[in-house]
């Protein structure tokens, strides 16, 4: 059975979801900074908790997270209600708990230092208190490697290593809904409703357009890729390897 049948049929709960803005690739200032983006289906944010320093609940239902590929849990505590990132595997009635009081199971949240090396876990924290920042897309798991008073070492779903504080908070178990990645769309309309545009190839441009447009005929650009603005890409290194970077 698909893991998609057994979420909630229901409505999202009330006091935890906002509206939200269109943005259509625009940053703060206004500027157009993801080309291609734009319409789309109305959705209303879900609130979800990253911070879980101190949840402790029971979960009440699995949700579909239109802002997001991963799936989220509602989870009933003596408070209310609040939204957690679903880990692959939980189910309704399962006990979520966070803090230094918290079991070795799916779902909880501890921090670095209490977990045993080798666990699979997601959400994590970079600093201490600011929220699980790291591992959250659909189906993605990182690995505690190896750790000490300060530093832990984690392996990243793309394979980098990474080093955080021992004390941030990681939740235990991989993403759920790791078929995201196997999905067809199956037509331009379902890009649409997800707020892609269509994207025009460069060799299709003029050459006041494009830097690959122009030429007699159908033509392949003539040079290595680059974008509209005559930058390299497919296989340009974009990272910025920041030079106070942690080291473990």
């Amino acid at each position: 059975m698909s893991r998609r049948k057994l979420l909630s049929k229901g409505k999202p709960i009330k006091s935890l979801v906002v509206g939200l803005n269109k943005k259509a690739g625009r940053n703060n200032q206004g500027r157009i900074t993801a080309f291609h983006r734009g319409g789309g289906h109305k959705r209303r944010y879900r609130l979800v908790d990253f911070t879980r320093n101190s949840l402790c609940g029971t979960v009440h239902s699995i949700e579909y997270d239109p802002n997001r590929s991963a799936y989220i849990a509602a989870v009933k505590t003596n408070e209310g209600f609040s939204y957690i990132l679903a880990p692959e595997g939980l189910v309704v009635g399962d006990e979520v708990l966070s803090g230094d009081n918290a079991d070795i199971k799916l779902g909880h949240t501890l921090q670095l230092k209490n977990i045993p090396v080798g666990t699979f876990i997601h959400n994590v924290e970079i600093c201490q208190g600011k929220g699980g920042q790291l591992i959250r897309s659909a189906g993605c798991r990182g690995q505690l490697l190896q750790k000490n008073e300060k530093n832990s070492l984690i392996r990243l779903p793309s394979g980098v290593q990474h080093v955080v504080e021992s004390e941030s908070h990681a939740t235990l178990g991989a993403v759920s809904n790791s078929e995201h990645a196997n999905r067809i769309l199956g037509k331009a309309g379902r890009s649409r409703w997800l707020s892609r545009r269509p994207v025009v190839r460069g060799v299709a441009m003029n050459p006041v357009d494009h830097p690959h447009g122009g030429g007699e005929g159908k033509t392949s650009g003539g040079r290595p890729s680059v974008t509209p603005w005559g930058r390299p890409t497919k296989g340009q290194k974009t990272r910025n390897k920041k030079k106070n970077r942690k080291k473990f």
